[in-house]
């Protein structure tokens, strides 16, 4: 039996993630779950949110945006359109990008697609900013 699971998180852009992990935490569409070696297979969404990793002595977190999770035994394959590692999350951008969306929900002038991008758009800058700030403990 395997002690790790092989995580991989890919975007439309690239794999953003695909290491050998012990653990994952996953931001699920009905709370956080947590991802062992020799998991039962599963397939599920995820919601944007926080993704904690765990190697070894290590703990690392990402930020993500809605997507789908499979996990097979010791495989787990994020399907997602944004993923970003915590040192790479720029707290001053993602504050702005979230007053920016909020703003752009204020008007009344919004189609149903741009109310949806909109609101993605603020889905992924709470998800940086609950990643950057949970880990300085604000």
């Amino acid at each position: 039996m395997a002690n790790t699971l092989k995580l991989e998180i890919v975007t439309p852009e690239c794999t953003s993630f695909s290491e050998e992990v012990d653990f994952v935490t996953l931001p699920g569409s009905e709370g956080e779950m947590g991802v062992f070696p020799n998991h039962i297979p599963l397939m599920t969404q995820i919601q944007a949110g926080e993704v904690s990793v765990r190697k070894g002595p290590e703990e690392f977190f990402l930020a993500v945006g809605e997507g789908f999770v499979e996990i097979t035994g010791n495989r787990v394959a994020i399907l997602t359109d944004m993923a970003v590692k915590e040192e790479n999350i720029d707290e001053a951008q993602a504050e702005e990008a979230r007053k920016r969306a909020e703003e752009r929900l204020q008007s009344k002038q919004l189609s149903d697609e741009e109310i949806a991008n909109v609101n993605a758009a603020l889905m992924h800058s709470l998800a940086q900013l609950k990643v950057i700030r949970r880990r300085r403990g604000l």
